[in-house]
């Protein structure tokens, strides 16, 4: 019986890792560079369906950081591979505001841009919960955001954006910290960093293990955030920004100016680094805007930081949470190939990559639903199907539309995606 090309596949990883790795890399960097590769370079996926396949709790995936979670990870990348996994191992939370208080350090500013569990357990944020701590341990982590800033008092937020995230935010939000010089603050501050230097230690252990299995090493980069995500998720709450927008429409937009430069601070902490140097944001407020605010009070703010940072040597990796189609015309203002445009749920994928081929790479494509839902069969038709459509332009990486897939996702699934696109991807 002839094997599956994903089984072919599995094998070169097990044979010539090197090889392979070299292979996803070009792969990668053409597509990246809006160029047509060998294939359409496949992302990968992950989230609950990673602990179901494995056998390990969120609780486990988030604190525990061992050889357990180590093989787990390990044995996901191998059953299901993919040019490009996107793994949060630890699992980690928005956590910019964090960034943004330490934007005055740069050796320390990204390295603190998300929430981890062992970060949450020193700073008893009131941002995100957690499995195994206020959730139970199979349980995935959530960020709640909230409303920690009163309207009065965007003027302190505009007036010095930094020092107001760390003197009065990070003390309201952070029932670990204490006041602000105590001694708990700095404890807490020091604990704090003992804990990322343990995840970052397990993190390095881990993609070096990871790289050995066949996969090229692509970070994420460095960070950045739209001006009005930094309200939106930290500050106000989405229902409290976007009340504001309507009541308080000068105080929004100067306070969106004032976060410009430091987000840019953060950002540019971290110099381009190869092979890609990418800087990923992800928008959160972006679908609840009509074009009329998104276009006032939203994409100027993030336009600014994306053309900045690509003047920089920097490419972009934004997430288009939600539907993002009314605004897609927007991403022609910016710069050709200034980066990877990752669509969660387009009401029309096709008009997103008609309008964009060329000029953006594009990923996305592959509803989550249908890899939950569907049979292998339907899976292997639509994947065909979309990319006889997509396939000839090259600056396309095919993805499911998030990197989180449910418990309950069959793995003949996810295998049928993968075998798809490896059988019609191909140029």
């Amino acid at each position: 019986m002839a094997m599956e090309p994903i089984d072919e596949w599995i094998k070169r990883h097990e044979k010539e890792p090197e090889e392979v790795a070299k292979e996803k890399l070009n792969r990668f960097l053409k597509a990246v560079e809006l160029k047509v590769p060998d294939r359409v370079p496949i992302a990968g996926a992950a989230g609950d369906f990673l602990c179901s396949y494995t056998g390990i709790t969120w609780y486990e995936l988030s604190y525990s950081l061992t050889d357990k979670v180590e093989n787990a990870v390990l044995k996901f990348v191998h059953d299901f591979p993919s040019d490009w996994p996107i793994l949060l191992v630890p699992m980690m939370l928005e956590g910019f505001a964090l960034a943004l208080a330490f934007a005055e350090f740069p050796d320390f500013s990204n390295i603190i841009r998300f929430l981890t569990g062992p970060l949450h357990d020193v700073l008893k944020d009131k941002w995100s919960k957690w499995p195994g701590r206020e959730l139970r341990d199979n349980m995935h982590p959530q960020f709640l955001g909230g409303e920690f800033m009163k309207p009065e008092e965007y003027k302190q937020l505009i007036d010095n954006p930094v020092e107001f995230m760390n003197q009065v935010i990070l003390p309201r939000v952070c029932e670990g910290l204490g006041k602000p010089g105590s001694s708990k603050w700095n404890g807490a501050w020091i604990r704090a960093g003992i804990a990322m230097q343990k995840v970052i230690a397990f993190q390095i252990n881990l993609f070096t293990a990871i790289a050995k299995a066949g996969y090229p090493i692509i970070p994420l980069g460095t960070n950045a955030y739209a001006p009005a995500d930094v309200i939106g998720d930290f500050l106000r709450h989405p229902t409290g920004a976007m009340l504001d927008i309507r009541r308080y429409p000068d105080n929004f937009k100067a306070a969106c100016e004032a976060l410009v430069d430091p987000i840019l601070k953060v950002a540019t902490a971290v110099p381009p680094t190869p092979p890609v140097p990418l800087f990923f944001i992800p928008l959160h407020l972006n679908e609840m805007l009509p074009p009329k605010l998104y276009n006032e009070f939203y994409w100027p703010y993030l336009k600014r930081i994306i053309e900045t940072l690509v003047s920089k040597g920097y490419k972009g990796f934004v997430i288009f949470e939600g539907d993002h189609s009314p605004h897609v015309d927007t991403l022609l203002e910016l710069p050709k190939g200034w980066g990877i445009g990752w669509f969660e749920r387009p009401k029309d994928f096709i008009k997103i990559w008609e309008k964009l081929k060329g000029h953006t790479i594009v990923m996305g494509g592959v509803p989550t639903t249908l890899l939950a839902s569907g049979t292998p069969q339907q899976i292997d038709e639509y994947v065909k199907n979309l990319l006889n459509k997509i396939k000839p332009e090259g600056g396309f990486i095919i993805s499911p539309s998030i990197g989180e897939l449910p418990a309950g996702t069959p793995p003949e699934n996810v295998r049928a995606y993968i075998n798809a696109a490896l059988k019609y991807g191909t140029y």
